[in-house]
């Protein structure tokens, strides 16, 4: 099969375009002192101001952070509940100011698991900021990545019916077009607070081509200095798309 050496392979640049975060270790940063759980949960709110702010700087276009995985549900009630209330409190007190910073908000996943007020405050939060475009910030709730390509398949047969006749006439951009962040560019620089290295069923689809970064440090602590690290880490990356170091060095000289 032949295809073109330009296919999908997107421009590289020393400053990611979209940047993509698992927020992990606060419950571990509050055990370490002596604190419940949930106070790591509430610490974590300052450390994703810190990064809307260092990515807003930068020059970052896209920020998505996973807040809350399908999985999550698992935990205890206690601190599930406790979740639930900072998701609504952080939208009260937060959108204001990200309308006036001209940050876009967007909350993907499968909402309908959460109470009324919170899906209304959600859309409220959506509408209010939809004229901004500084910065695109995306808020995964209730999110898995095996459930964003299930519901894409759903929703791609229900719009054409026939490709189930058809299976060979699928193609990946008709699917992709379908996921819940179809609209934003794949993620350049992936990053993963708490010392765990994997994604968690975390945007599978879309983390083809990324940069993974895993940092020991708990989301709590991740200050202005630790998004610096990552950030110079990946100006050193080489993104060769499927080419060879020597089909870069070449290209770089036009």
């Amino acid at each position: 099969m032949s295809v073109s050496s330009t296919q999908s392979i997107p421009d590289a640049t020393d400053t990611p375009r979209h940047v993509v975060i698992i927020m992990d270790g606060n419950g571990r940063w509050a055990t370490q002192r002596f604190l419940p759980r949930t106070a790591g949960h509430v610490r974590g709110v300052q450390a994703v101001r810190r990064a809307i702010e260092g990515c807003g700087r930068a020059g970052v276009k896209y920020l998505t952070l996973f807040a809350f995985s399908s999985e999550n549900w698992r935990r205890p009630q206690e601190e599930v509940s406790l979740l639930m209330r900072l998701f609504v409190q952080t939208l009260e007190k937060e959108v204001g100011k990200l309308a006036d910073q001209g940050v876009r908000l967007r909350v993907v996943g499968d909402l309908s698991a959460f109470e009324p007020r919170l899906q209304d405050l959600i859309k409220v939060a959506e509408a209010r900021t939809a004229h901004n475009d500084v910065l695109h910030l995306t808020i995964a709730a209730n999110y898995g990545g095996r459930w964003d390509i299930l519901q894409a398949t759903r929703q791609l047969l229900k719009d054409q019916p026939e490709l189930a006749q058809t299976p060979d006439a699928i193609t990946e951009s008709m699917l992709a077009d379908r996921l819940t962040m179809a609209w934003a560019p794949e993620p350049d620089l992936f990053i993963r607070t708490g010392g765990e290295q994997r994604v968690s069923n975390f945007l599978i689809w879309q983390l083809a081509y990324t940069e993974m970064y895993f940092t020991p440090t708990y989301w709590p602590d991740f200050d202005a200095d630790a998004l610096g690290q990552a950030f110079d880490w990946y100006r050193h990356r080489e993104r060769r798309f499927g080419r060879t170091s020597e089909q870069l060095a070449k290209k770089s000289k036009y």
